[in-house]
C-alpha cells in the first residue's frame, strides 16, 4: 500500500483547510489520489454493515419481539436513531471515539499503519460473522478494540503499542455495564410494578406497548452514540493513514459521513437483524410490554452514563445485562440461562479470539505487502 512521503507539506495543497471542511467532492477526490484509501474505506464500512447485522438490532430487540412494532418500521426507526444519536453525541462529546482512538500505537510508519488498520478490519469482519451463523450476539465493541490491539502487538511484537491506560476504561466499562444493566433493569421493572399495581391492566398495557417504541428509539439513539463514534473515528484514522498522518487531531465529523454510516448500519440490519432479534428477544427471557420497556430504558441510562465518560461499552452486552435483571425480577429462573451462558462465552472469547485473527491477518498483511 503506498502512501505519499511523510515529509511532504501539506500545507502547500490546502491540507489543513480541507480536512477542517472535509466535503464529499474532496472525498471522493482523495479516492482517486489515495487507492489505498478505497480499500480503507470499503474494509470500515463493512465492518459498520457488519455492526449493524450483529449488534443494532439488539437495540429494537424487545419492542419487535414483544410486538409493540413490527419488524421493517423498527428497522427504519433504528436506522433513523442511529444517526441522530451520532450526531448528538458527537456534539456533546467524542470521548468514546477518542479511547478508541488511543487504545493502540501503530508506530510512526504510516504505510505499517496502515496495513495493520486494514488487518483489523478484516478480523472484524470475520470474527462477528463467525458468530452470526450461530445467532449469537457478538459485540462489536469488544472486536474492534481486540482486533486493534492484535494488530498492534503483531506490528511491534510485544505490548509497547498497546495503551494499558485505555484498556483499563475497557476492563471497567465490562464489568460496570454488567452490574449497572442488570440492577437498573431489575430497580426499574420493580419501580413500574409498584406505580401501577393498582391500575386497569389493559391501559398499562396499551400504554406500555407504545413507551416501548420510544425505549426502542433511545435505544438505537444510544447505539449510535456509542458504535458510531468508534466506527467513524477508524474511518478518519484511515483518511489520514493513506496521506502520511499518524494522528486524526481534532476534526468534526462531516455530516455527510454519519449519513453514509447510519445508511450501511441500518441495510445490515435489514438483512440480517431477526435471527439477533430472537435470541435477545425472545429466547433469553420471555419479557411483557413494560418489562421491555424497563429493560431499553434501564440500558440506554448505562450506555448514556458511559459515552459522557469516554467509556466504550458493548451495547450487546449492556442490553441483554438489563434483560437478566428485568427476568429476575420475577424470578431466576426465567431466564433461559443456556442462552445467557452462549453469550458470556462469546463475550469472553472475543478479545483472544478476534484479537488473534487481528495479529495472524496483520502478518499476513505485512509478509504480502
Amino acid at each position: 500500500m503506498e502512501h505519499p512521503d511523510d515529509n511532504a507539506n501539506y500545507s502547500d495543497i490546502g491540507y489543513n483547510d480541507e480536512i477542517m471542511e472535509l466535503t464529499l467532492s474532496t472525498f471522493i477526490g482523495y479516492l482517486g489520489q489515495y487507492p489505498a484509501l478505497i480499500i480503507t474505506s470499503l474494509l470500515t464500512l463493512a465492518v459498520i454493515f457488519v455492526n449493524g447485522w450483529t449488534d443494532a438490532p439488539n437495540a429494537i430487540a424487545t419492542c419487535v419481539s414483544t410486538r409493540a412494532i413490527k419488524p421493517k418500521p423498527a428497522i427504519y426507526m433504528a436506522a433513523v436513531f442511529n444517526f441522530i444519536g451520532l450526531f448528538i453525541m458527537t456534539l456533546i462529546s467524542s470521548k468514546v471515539a477518542e479511547t478508541i482512538y488511543n487504545i493502540v500505537d501503530f508506530g510512526s510508519d504510516t504505510n505499517q499503519a496502515l496495513i495493520a488498520l486494514c488487518a483489523a478490519m478484516v478480523a472484524i469482519v470475520l470474527w462477528a460473522s463467525l458468530a452470526s451463523v450461530f445467532g449469537i450476539p457478538t459485540s462489536e465493541s469488544h472486536a474492534l478494540i481486540a482486533g486493534l490491539t492484535g494488530a498492534a502487538i503483531a506490528m511491534h511484537g510485544n505490548l509497547s503499542g498497546v495503551s494499558a491506560n485505555e484498556w483499563k476504561k475497557v476492563i471497567y466499562g465490562l464489568f460496570a455495564s454488567t452490574i449497572l444493566g442488570f440492577l437498573i433493569g431489575y430497580a426499574m421493572v420493580k419501580l413500574v410494578e409498584t406505580i401501577c399495581r393498582n391500575m386497569d391492566r389493559r391501559k398499562t398495557n396499551r400504554f406500555f406497548g407504545h413507551a416501548e417504541i420510544f425505549s426502542g428509539a433511545s435505544m438505537a439513539f444510544m447505539h449510535g452514540a456509542q458504535d458510531g463514534q468508534k466506527f467513524i473515528g477508524v474511518f478518519l484514522l484511515g483518511m489520514f493513514l493513506v496521506q502520511g498522518k499518524t494522528s486524526v487531531g481534532s476534526i468534526p465529523t462531516p455530516l455527510w459521513l454519519m449519513l453514509i454510516c447510519a445508511l450501511v448500519m441500518g441495510i445490515g440490519t435489514s438483512i440480517g437483524g431477526m435471527k439477533i432479534i430472537k435470541s435477545v428477544g425472545m429466547d433469553m427471557v420471555k419479557l411483557e410490554n413494560y418489562q421491555g420497556f424497563c429493560a431499553d430504558m434501564a440500558a440506554a441510562l448505562c450506555i448514556f452514563i458511559s459515552s459522557l465518560t469516554g467509556i466504550p461499552v458493548s451495547t450487546t452486552h449492556v442490553k441483554t445485562s438489563a434483560i437478566m435483571g428485568v427476568g429476575a425480577s420475577k424470578s431466576i429462573k426465567r431466564v433461559n440461562w443456556l442462552v445467557v451462558k452462549d453469550m458470556v462465552m462469546t463475550w469472553i472469547l472475543t478479545f483472544p479470539g478476534c484479537g488473534l485473527v487481528g495479529y495472524i491477518v496483520t502478518k499476513i498483511f505485512i509478509a504480502i505487502f
